[in-house]
């Protein structure tokens, strides 16, 4: 089968029920091309997304599941899935080191719960992936790691934090990763990269104590379809005895039937909101933004544009008031005595939740949040769903710190994250939000569109993200698949 790297989760499953595709088959292609592509941050054009590799105990657990499909017993639902994880969900007796060198040898006493129920369903942990330290910015490199490169243009980054698991699902190393999100960190990686990725609403999917208790925070699936992150969101989903903010198990992310998604929008109400506020949108950005919104239109949809009453200064205050009382604090007592070794980002990300919390009380920070969801709640009355840029800026570049702020327009925002559009929606963080790809960036790298739904209606959001999949295809948009010399061009087929 050609190019089986890139063979999706769903048509692999339905290949191995059927006995003409073999577990051990996939995974012996995806090992190849990780050794192909992948290279190491000393490489030039390399991608340098992984962390560490599982292959050997991974392919033993191939086999079992391939002699699983053979008898037809004890078959689950990601039975002999490879399945790309995120650095930071810790595998029991693996280290586990945020990117952070003073714990590079500090090891994982459990798994974490996503990779539990990963496992339980069947799915093997081949390989892990790079992130930022302590996955606290939009950009993938660490002194530890070094440079994660989007494998459409390595001169430009995955975006971050879940950056390694973008560049990999795109580079195709795995067809399923995890990932997390506080801030954007899966949404802006899935824009960056043309894939998907789901920002479930607060308490679907489990997290890992104490950090489970801070409701911006979410980990979740990423894909190269929507059909994959459903897959993988309805594996994570429900209770879990180590996080009590997390829901029992509700109904599963159904999708419309095969062939039916395009229809299935027409009727529904989509509301269209390019700079939520004032965010500086790239002119491609916007084009592409809007060419979903006609394409929705076309099949029959209800899209009418409105506006909201933020600024971008505002929603990065909130948020880093936020991350002043609970995120900031953490990753202080983190790195207490090894500040020197953390790379600059890290240490701009501490002082200015340090100082965010200095100048606004918890209590001011809850009320602006509340003002911000009251008025997402308003502005999203009548529709069933929300669309908008997941970044105002088209690309970041590769080994970018950020830290005088970001150029947008023709205007410099004094901080980075005021040109990004997802922090708002962990502010509002029960209403779940779906990551696709919505077109090419006039740089060579792709860009996304989030999908927003109202709280904990999450069929909503992946019925409009199958619809836009359907109506603008992107399976058979790929970076050029002949390793590091081709990546090193920034070339992509399309």
């Amino acid at each position: 089968m050609t190019d089986l790297h890139y063979l999706d989760a769903s048509s692999a499953l339905r290949l191995f029920r059927a006995k003409e595709l073999s577990p051990v088959e996939l995974l012996s292609a995806v090992i190849a091309r990780t050794e192909e592509v992948n290279g190491s941050s000393g490489t030039g054009g390399a991608i340098n997304a992984v962390t560490e590799t599982l292959f050997d105990e991974a392919m033993s657990a191939a086999r079992e599941a391939a002699a699983k499909y053979q008898t037809g017993h004890g078959l689950t639902p990601l039975l002999g899935l490879p399945v790309a994880a995120k650095e930071k969900h810790g595998l029991r007796g693996r280290t586990l080191s945020q990117g952070l060198v003073a714990h590079r040898n500090k090891v994982a006493q459990d798994d974490h719960p996503v990779i539990g129920r990963i496992r339980g369903a069947g799915g093997i942990i081949h390989l892990r992936t790079t992130t930022p330290e302590y996955s606290c910015a939009t950009v993938t490199h660490s002194p530890l790691w070094g440079v994660t490169r989007n494998p459409w243009n390595p001169r430009f980054s995955p975006g971050g934090s879940s950056g390694g698991s973008a560049a990999a699902l795109a580079a195709g190393f795995a067809p399923l990763a995890t990932a997390s999100d506080i801030a954007g960190s899966t949404r802006l990686p899935a824009s960056f990269t043309g894939t998907v990725g789901y920002k479930a609403p607060y308490g679907r999917i489990p997290g890992l104590a104490p950090l489970s208790a801070d409701f911006y925070r979410g980990d979740g699936p990423m894909a190269r379809t929507v059909a994959d992150a459903a897959l993988l969101a309805n594996v994570m989903a429900g209770q879990h005895a180590g996080d009590h903010a997390s829901l029992a198990s509700g109904d599963p992310i159904e999708l419309p039937a095969e062939g039916a998604a395009a229809e299935s929008v027409a009727g529904m109400r989509i509301a269209l909101c390019l700079r939520l506020g004032n965010y500086p949108v790239a002119a491609d950005v916007e084009a592409n933004t809007r060419a979903v919104a006609a394409a929705l239109q076309a099949a029959g949809a209800v899209v009418e544009e409105i506006t909201l009453p933020w600024t971008s200064e505002e929603i990065s205050r909130t948020m880093f008031t936020h991350f002043g009382y609970l995120l900031g604090p953490a990753m202080e007592a983190e790195t207490a005595g090894s500040t020197d070794l953390l790379a600059d980002y890290t240490r701009r990300f501490m002082a200015d939740a340090r100082q965010a919390a200095a100048d606004r009380s918890f209590l001011n920070g809850i009320t602006a949040e509340t003002r911000i969801q009251g008025e997402l709640a308003a502005a999203m009355a009548g529709f069933d769903a929300l669309i908008c840029p997941a970044s105002a800026v088209a690309s970041l570049d590769a080994d970018g710190m950020y830290l005088d702020g970001i150029a947008a327009e023709g205007l410099h925002l004094e901080h980075y994250w005021q040109g990004h559009m997802t922090g708002v929606f962990n502010i509002a963080n029960r209403c779940p939000v779906l990551a696709v790809p919505s077109g090419m960036a006039d740089c060579g790298i792709p860009t996304g569109v989030q999908i927003v739904g109202h709280p904990f209606d999450d069929g909503a959001v992946f019925t409009v993200g199958a619809a836009v999949e359907a109506l603008r295809p992107w399976r058979n948009h790929r970076p050029e698949p002949v390793g590091a010399t081709a990546l090193s061009r920034g070339r992509q087929v399309l």
